[in-house]
């Protein structure tokens, strides 16, 4: 096992899976208390298209996913409270994606390990270009949200009284979905178009169901995600397996656990206000 973590390829694999890991389950979080999964699930689709047009016309993959996601990102900002509800316009706008996709990996028939890469995941095949991709995108995404967590978590729970309290919600929709897109494009390099949800979803909603405090949450939410992650790594050196089927796996199984535990423990965490009687007998004795 040493031996296999002395190769280049598996340092890069596990360098860019802790980025990646860490970076989607603190967006994962507010992409799962903003209510956005399925946009988050549109934008990995729509990368699809540009990953496979990128590599139509000769460029990197990755840089064509950066593309493509980003437009996308900034269309949906720009809609604002407006998206929530959308989603027939949304699938609409994601099965065109796919299939445009499909259109550009039909016309690009000299590479197929490269398009199965784009859907289930390449970690394993990661280059410097795209770890120095990965670094710089997780930094600037970690750098905006620890400028914006406050007002960003405000408007993200209660998004009226924010925007009456001057909070640029607006504003913060437009970047929240930038780096959403940053966000999957990294993860798309992991598990691939078409099991994202496993590092973007699955480690910020097991998290909620455990704990309730948003940086308690966050945390939760990151050391799952490094979990999945090096778990399915691990797995997949030892098994021989793909990995991002590895990664999945742990997440939906902890998710599944994770729900019954709430609802077990959660009766025992509810206590009941006192009784209504004793109340108004309290208060006219005093």
């Amino acid at each position: 096992m040493i031996e296999l973590l002395q190769h280049q390829f598996i340092q890069y694999a596990f360098l860019s899976g802790t980025i990646i890991a860490i970076v989607s389950a603190i967006i994962g979080y507010f992409v799962v208390l903003r209510a956005q999964a399925f946009a988050g699930h549109a934008l990995s689709h729509i990368g699809f298209a540009g990953a496979t047009g990128a590599a139509l016309i000769g460029v990197s993959s990755l840089t064509g996913t950066f593309i493509f996601t980003i437009l996308a990102a900034l269309g949906m900002g720009f809609l604002g409270k407006r998206i929530q509800g959308r989603d027939v316009e949304i699938g609409m706008i994601l099965s065109f994606a796919l299939g445009l996709g499909i259109l550009f990996l039909k016309l690009y028939t000299t590479n197929a390990n490269e398009a199965v890469g784009i859907l289930f995941g390449s970690i394993l095949s990661v280059t410097s270009y795209d770890l120095l991709l990965s670094i710089i995108s997780a930094c600037v995404s970690l750098l905006l949200l620890l400028i914006m967590f406050r007002p960003l978590l405000f408007a993200s729970t209660d998004p009226e009284v924010a925007e009456a309290r001057g909070v640029p919600v607006q504003l913060l929709s437009i970047i929240f979905m930038v780096l959403l897109a940053l966000t999957v494009t990294e993860a798309i390099l992991v598990v691939g178009v078409l099991l994202v949800f496993a590092l973007l979803v699955a480690p910020a909603a097991t998290a909620q169901h455990i704990a309730k405090r948003p940086l308690t949450t966050i945390v939760l939410s990151v050391a799952l995600g490094l979990a999945f992650t090096w778990g399915g790594l691990f797995l997949a050196l030892f098994l021989h397996g793909p990995v991002s089927f590895f990664i999945a796996g742990l997440a939906s199984i902890i998710y599944l656990l994770a729900v019954p535990f709430y609802h077990t423990i959660s009766p025992h965490l509810y206590k009941p206000l006192p009784h209504a009687d004793r109340e108004n007998k309290f208060t006219v004795e005093i």
